[in-house]
């Protein structure tokens, strides 16, 4: 018993007595002796035995788990998303099981059979960047596990049990665009994730529509599609720089390319703003600390977190069968203007 851990049946071979009277005696029932009672804890005691919380809660029916899917916990985002989630399940008398895709599809249907197994109450997900099959959700939908998706969510996944928790991305770059467009900036570029995911098709439509409505061209050669990074950042401003009309501003749909976009444009002697305006979206936390400040789209990341707990709790109390009731909430963007983008004074 020194190698695992010590089980109830252990103390009831152990003491010559059946498991129920064991459990009973721990749980301090009545009809259990006072000196059985003491034996039984000795034991337990000194074979530092721990009773299997999941098991008993799956006796009663319930796990009182819930699973959580995200694409990775590195960065700023998704770690307060999981704060957040991990705070508000707490409050719920929730315990929270973390998994991380990677940004691999494979591992995210890995991760949704090993939650599914475990018998978790309700799953909260953001996709990887990979998928773009969904057929691995129809186990949790067909099964009526409540389901949220938060950010990274999939569009046209139905379910009586299936609803969204996501930021209003569109309105948050549209705005982003229109402070650019504000500071005299006429040819922005945009640094865009796949456009098969939500969150970047929708801050790429809203960066189409924000020049539109100013009266401005849209120009596909100043659109990068790719896995938004640092060094993917840089790469992409390195060949705007050199067009025979460079940008005179960057939008980048993540912070890390922002940032890899400001290091090209100052080893190429670029002032920022002054030269070459750049802006992110996340509000990173780094954003902060550059030298200049970049401006961003800040995304609530923990009330993102808080409200997807709050969601899974409704569907999960909404009926007596269970049955969950779908609900979409939409979280209203913040623009933060910093230095990096300011060329008139506020």
């Amino acid at each position: 018993m020194a190698n695992r851990r010590a089980s109830i049946t252990d103390l009831a071979k152990a003491l010559n007595l059946s498991t129920s009277t064991i459990s009973r005696a721990l749980a301090d029932h009545n009809d259990v002796s006072e000196a059985t009672k003491k034996r039984v804890r000795e034991l337990a005691e000194e074979l530092s035995y721990q009773p299997n919380q999941l098991a008993a809660a799956l006796r009663r029916g319930r796990s009182n788990t819930l699973g959580v899917l995200v694409p990775h916990i590195t960065g700023n985002f998704f770690p307060q998303v999981v704060n957040g989630i991990a705070l508000e399940a707490s409050k719920a008398g929730f315990n929270v099981m973390i998994c991380q895709s990677n940004e691999d599809v494979k591992q995210e249907r890995k991760n949704i059979d090993l939650l599914m197994n475990s018998q978790v109450e309700g799953i909260l997900v953001s996709v990887s960047n990979t998928t773009q099959d969904f057929g691995h959700f129809d186990a949790v939908r067909s099964q009526d596990v409540p389901l949220v998706f938060f950010d990274r969510i999939v569009e046209g996944f139905r379910g009586n049990n299936v609803s969204a928790v996501m930021l209003d991305d569109y309105q948050g770059a549209y705005q982003l665009v229109s402070h650019l467009i504000e500071q005299g900036c006429t040819r922005i570029a945009h640094f865009t994730g796949p456009l098969h995911i939500n969150i970047h098709k929708n801050r790429h439509q809203g960066y189409r529509d924000a020049l539109t409505a100013h009266g401005l061209e849209i120009d596909e050669d100043l659109i990068s599609v790719m896995e938004l990074n640092q060094k993917t950042g840089t790469a992409a401003m390195k060949r705007m720089l050199k067009q025979s009309n460079v940008p005179d501003a960057v939008f980048a749909s993540n912070d890390l390319a922002a940032v890899g976009a400001m290091q090209a444009a100052k080893a190429q002697g670029l002032r920022v703003p002054q030269d070459m305006a750049i802006a992110g979206f996340s509000n990173e936390v780094f954003t902060s600390l550059t030298e200049p400040t970049i401006t961003t789209v800040d995304q609530g990341c923990e009330t993102m977190g808080i409200s997807a707990v709050r969601l899974l709790q409704k569907m999960l109390n909404g009926n007596p069968d269970r049955q969950a009731q779908p609900r979409n909430v939409v979280l209203r963007p913040k623009l933060l203007v910093r230095e990096s983008s300011l060329r008139k004074p506020e």
